[in-house]
């Protein structure tokens, strides 16, 4: 098996438009899909809890979000969102590109500030709740860029990065940054490696030890390295990629049902349908 490049660990979807890179989706789960997997991607990305409760991983650490509650999640960050068992959560996403509070010119306001937030050289608060005294402030302003989406009136496109850049100001005067330690960083560094080397190879049969030895881990470690930072084994975590993958090719494209199973990386249609009526409660038919 090759080994994944760096530059390939994240999600390459474009989540927004060239023109305007601003978008928002509203998201419930477990009703549109049962978990956001662990991925990774250049735009910027907001997750404000409106009902409910779940949990939301960013990098190395877990973080259960209710409703009011607020996730910050700058590119190149790991995270995903899961469901807490018998509990609906309802959530918003936006997410923007960097490059759209930047401007052609040598610009000190993006050069100075955001370029090194958004690089990673400036750390900042994930998780704000109802509870801190900054977040009115951070509230307010999720709900003015919200409305002006909402109704989109003449020029909105200027009050609405007018708005970010408030929104970046408030994140950079807070006082409560995290940084993690070189050991946190190499543990999260690996952990992207993982993430990209199981997309790369989703078609083929990846055991243990392949990924372990892609890791220069032993079996046990990498076992036990896994589960401690991402909370699940990882055949769990194989699993439900493949089974989003074929969810995916079920609903975008025309392929047979054991074509789907074949490209997500199931030798055997029968335990493909099956796993996949576990995961999601219809069969693969029933999703298309």
């Amino acid at each position: 098996m090759k080994q994944p490049k760096p530059e390939q660990y994240h999600e390459k979807k474009r989540h927004t438009e060239d023109q305007f890179p601003y978008n928002t989706y509203l998201c419930t789960i477990p009703d549109d899909f049962t978990e956001v997997p662990v991925h990774w991607h250049e735009e910027a990305e907001l997750i404000v809890i409106q009902k409910g409760s779940g949990t939301v991983f960013v990098d190395l650490t877990h973080y259960h979000v209710t409703a009011g509650d607020i996730i910050i999640v700058l590119p190149g960050h790991l995270h995903a969102i899961r469901e807490i068992s018998g509990q609906k959560m309802e959530y918003e996403n936006i997410i923007f590109r960097p490059e759209l509070l930047s401007s052609d010119n040598h610009d000190v306001c993006f050069e100075k500030f955001l370029y090194p937030l958004f690089s990673g050289q400036i750390q900042t608060v994930v998780h704000i709740h109802p509870r801190l005294s900054y977040y009115p402030k951070i509230h307010d302003l999720i709900r003015t860029m919200d409305q002006l989406c909402s109704k989109k009136p003449a020029g909105y496109q200027l009050a609405l990065k007018g708005s970010l850049f408030l929104f970046m100001f408030q994140l950079l005067s807070l006082d409560d940054k995290k940084e993690l330690s070189n050991i946190q960083q190499r543990s999260l560094d690996k952990l992207k490696f993982i993430i990209t080397f199981t997309n790369e190879h989703l078609e083929e049969s990846i055991s243990i030890c392949q990924i372990a030895s892609a890791c220069y881990f032993s079996e046990s470690h990498f076992m036990k390295f896994f589960k401690t930072h991402m909370g699940i084994s990882y055949i769990h975590y194989l699993n439900d990629v493949r089974l989003a993958h074929a969810r995916n090719l079920l609903v975008s494209t025309n392929l047979s049902i054991l074509e789907i199973a074949q490209k997500s990386g199931f030798e055997n249609a029968s335990y493909f349908n099956r796993k996949f009526k576990d995961k999601y409660g219809i069969t693969p038919r029933q999703a298309r």
